[in-house]
């Protein structure tokens, strides 16, 4: 028999935008994509923190440029996009959670979640697909989600109606440029140990919440996601799309 080919996990020659790419999940995303070939360009509003990590990719002979971004303000990101773009790859890890119970969430909160992690990621998808499509390019768009887009959770309203939505337009938008080679999906992690989830852990009720939850009996790190990001960037999820995959050990599984 003819042995298969077994598809390739090589980013060389792409070019990706990672957006929140800062710290947490959005560095390590820039990382892993860096270190498969591609040209990665990392983009967040912090520009000290782009920069240090821009340089710690150089130093490791990695292509990496910074791109001072906020998501929520759409004309720049689609300016940004324009000038810099087309990127064969988009990872969105941008994201904003401001926890807390239904009954005291305020309008300003609501807002606020909603602008960045619905509004920001809509629109951000959209201006990367709108390049591929004007150079008739396909390409792979992926949204950092979370286990919270499938179930609910304490303390978390808000947040888990805005990555419900982002569930919702991936498909869409999915099926709307799937013709044409776009891919759309999103990467639905579990509790993640990063500076930015400092406070969830240090927190012993939640923390047992969490611990009882999660079925591989322990928290996620940011390696996990890196290795579903490379998977759904690179041509070895070639019929992937409209798909969130779950990076959650376990917990949507009962």
């Amino acid at each position: 028999m003819v042995l298969p080919v077994s598809p390739s996990f090589s980013l060389a020659g792409k070019r990706a935008l990672v957006a929140g790419a800062s710290s947490g999940i959005g560095a390590a995303c820039a990382v892993a994509l860096a270190r498969a070939g591609a040209h990665v360009f990392l983009a967040a509003r912090r520009a000290p923190e782009l920069n240090e990590l821009v340089g710690e990719l150089h130093a490791e002979g990695l292509q990496a440029s910074a791109l001072v971004m906020d998501v929520s303000d759409v004309p720049q990101t689609q300016e940004l996009v324009d000038t810099h773009g087309p990127f064969d790859v988009l990872v969105n890890s941008a994201g904003l959670a401001r926890h807390g119970t239904a009954t005291d969430t305020t309008p300003e909160d609501f807002d606020a979640v909603m602008n960045i992690n619905v509004r920001g990621a809509y629109f951000l998808t959209q201006a990367v697909a709108k390049g591929l499509l004007a150079h008739s390019m396909p390409g792979s768009l992926i949204n950092i989600s979370s286990q919270m887009a499938y179930i609910g959770g304490q303390d978390r309203a808000v947040y888990c109606a805005s990555k419900h939505a982002v569930e919702g337009f991936t498909k869409a938008m999915a099926i709307e440029w799937g013709k044409q080679g776009i891919r759309v999906n999103t990467i639905c992690p579990t509790f993640v140990l990063t500076e930015l989830t400092a406070a969830t852990f240090a927190d012993p009720e939640k923390r047992a919440w969490i611990d009882g939850k999660i079925k591989l009996d322990r928290v996620g790190s940011v390696q996990d996601v890196m290795g579903a990001v490379l998977y759904l960037a690179c041509d070895a999820s070639a019929l992937v799309t409209g798909s969130g995959l779950k990076v959650d050990g376990g917990w949507t599984a009962g």
